[in-house]
């Protein structure tokens, strides 16, 4: 029986893990798992070695107060994949991490994958001459990324994104509505400040001042706010104090009906905004980071856009507000031409069309792809393995 070992480090990974658990079982029913991942993958049949938040940082500024609990974890990790030596490890998003988990079981001989690139192409490109040797497979999301490592000579594979199976387009608007208690013309707003604690306490007061903005245009605008469990007990304190009472959904299972019934959204960058993409959601995506962090981060980025939508469409079909224009004033101006105008919430919709057309592989769903790279590496690497 092959045992995989796993790793996610935030909330977007543990999805990611628990839809390529259930693809690898659909392909081999006796697989087991082990590793490390959140309420999603222990579902699946994980037991977590430790909680995922312990290691959900991003930032030079943010993870030093956690130094010390991460370094642990990352020995822990690399600890229990040296006692069980699993067929193979796969590595989830989390490059901060992960990467250096990979570095150290190395020596052990047990084949690697990697799953989401890191995204060194859009800054600190040098990075990329410390990978060759850390896997054995790297699976992209992203379309363009393959030809990029290739040219540093990295083999990668384009796997496509799992967002596309979050089911984010089928939701109905009248279920969520009635369920709800909302009327049918009463203006809802998708507010989603993050899946970190750090990010949720930077995002979480600036969206709830420029939603008291709004309300003096659109007086019966009820914000909708998705709580990831990593971040629910930060985030209840203070959406308390935000100008409209919230409507906080606490299971990913809501997520559609409450896009399709909404207007518009607020959206802290990430993968979340293509999810609303793909739930048919015009937004304006707004981020702010440690203003250290942020000012390091300006220097090295080479990308033009931040959110994954525009990078993908090629120009800025969202409105980007990054650090200092990410004010409430900046987020109210930004979204109130898609709560009036219906002809730019259809400009947005017409634009994710593309976009959302170029993540998908070609022959499956993006969990079965990856989950048939993950088998073939164990596949080519067991003999080496197990001599």
């Amino acid at each position: 029986m092959a045992l995989i070992w796993l790793l996610a480090g935030e909330a977007s990974g543990d999805a990611i893990g628990a839809r390529l658990m259930a693809a690898l079982q659909r392909r081999a029913p006796d697989i087991a798992f082990a590793g490390a991942g959140g309420p999603l993958m222990q579902a699946g049949g994980l037991s977590s070695l430790f909680p995922i938040e312990d290691i959900s940082v991003m930032g030079l500024v943010e993870v030093l107060p956690r130094l010390r609990l991460v370094r642990r974890r990352l020995s822990e990790s690399a600890a229990d994949i040296a006692r069980r030596r699993p067929t193979a490890v796969v590595t989830i998003d989390s490059p901060g991490f992960t990467l250096r988990l990979l570095r150290m079981i190395r020596p052990l001989g047990v084949p690697r994958a990697h799953y989401v690139a890191p995204q060194v192409w859009a800054w600190r490109e040098s990075r990329v001459r410390h990978f060759p040797g850390l896997w054995e497979r790297l699976l992209c999301l992203l379309p363009f990324e393959p030809a990029f490592f290739t040219r540093y000579g990295l083999a990668a594979t384009f796997v496509g994104h799992p967002v596309l199976e979050s089911g984010a387009d089928r939701g109905d608007a009248e279920r969520f509505r009635a369920r709800q208690g909302i009327g049918a013309d009463d203006p809802l707003l998708i507010v989603m400040p993050g899946s970190r604690p750090g990010e949720v306490a930077r995002h979480a007061p600036v969206f709830g001042a420029a939603l008291g903005l709004l309300l003096a245009r659109h007086p019966g605008l009820r914000p909708v706010v998705p709580a990831a469990p990593a971040v629910r007990s930060a985030l209840t304190p203070l959406l308390a104090g935000w100008p409209a009472r919230p409507i906080i959904l606490e299971t990913a299972e809501e997520r559609p009906d409450a896009f399709a019934a909404a207007a518009a959204a607020l959206c802290k960058s990430g993968t979340s905004a293509l999810e609303l993409a793909l739930g048919g959601v015009p937004m304006v995506i707004a981020y702010r980071l440690n203003p250290i962090t942020g000012l390091v981060a300006r220097r090295m980025v080479t990308v033009r856009h931040a959110s994954l939508v525009n990078l993908l469409a090629g120009r800025a079909v969202v409105p980007e507000l990054l650090q200092e224009r990410c004010s409430p004033e900046g987020l109210a101006a930004a979204l109130a031409p898609l709560l009036a105008n219906p002809e730019a919430r259809a400009a947005q919709r017409a634009a994710f069309v593309p976009v959302l057309a170029s993540l998908a592989p070609p022959w499956c769903s993006p969990s079965e792809a990856a989950a048939a790279a993950v088998l073939e590496l164990i596949k080519e690497t067991r003999p080496r393995a197990s001599a």
